[in-house]
């Protein structure tokens, strides 16, 4: 997948891909991924940032959630965004960009905070987000 195609889908303001059309690829053991903190996963050309929440006791997902949206940020132009700080706003997952520090939801991509930036080299400000599977305690992200 092209950078362009990475910005179509984001131009389109969806997920890249839904769960039902995915192709599954494994990405690592949930063990592998520390709670609270981003790595990246390079699947082919396509750079993918994976965050693992901490475990919620009211949450039925063992091990936390996980999270994919893509590495590049958009408003840096560098792929990044794995080493984002993690939180939330309003109860929603989120992760902030650590060059500039836009915030993003963790759900939908969604530029929540653009801190008086705009993107560059016309790419949209939200960011792609994949589906996630956890199966058998092996991390799987869905990609086109």
């Amino acid at each position: 997948m092209s950078s362009d195609d990475v910005s179509e889908a984001q131009a389109a303001g969806t997920t890249l891909v839904s769960a039902a059309a995915a192709r599954w690829e494994r990405a690592c053991l949930l063990t592998d991924l520390f709670p609270e903190r981003g790595a990246a996963a390079l699947f082919g050309d396509v750079q993918v940032a994976l965050f693992r929440l901490a475990e919620d006791p009211a949450d039925p997902a063992p091990g936390g959630q996980v999270y994919a949206v893509q590495n590049l940020d958009p408003f840096s132009g560098a792929h990044v965004m794995s080493r984002g700080i993690v939180g939330t706003r309003a109860g929603v997952p989120t992760v902030a960009a650590p060059v500039y520090k836009q915030v993003f939801s963790l759900l939908t991509g969604e530029c929540l905070v653009a801190a008086d930036k705009t993107p560059k080299a016309d790419l949209p400000a939200d960011l792609v987000t994949y589906p996630v599977e956890i199966r058998d305690g092996v991390v799987h992200v869905g990609l086109p």
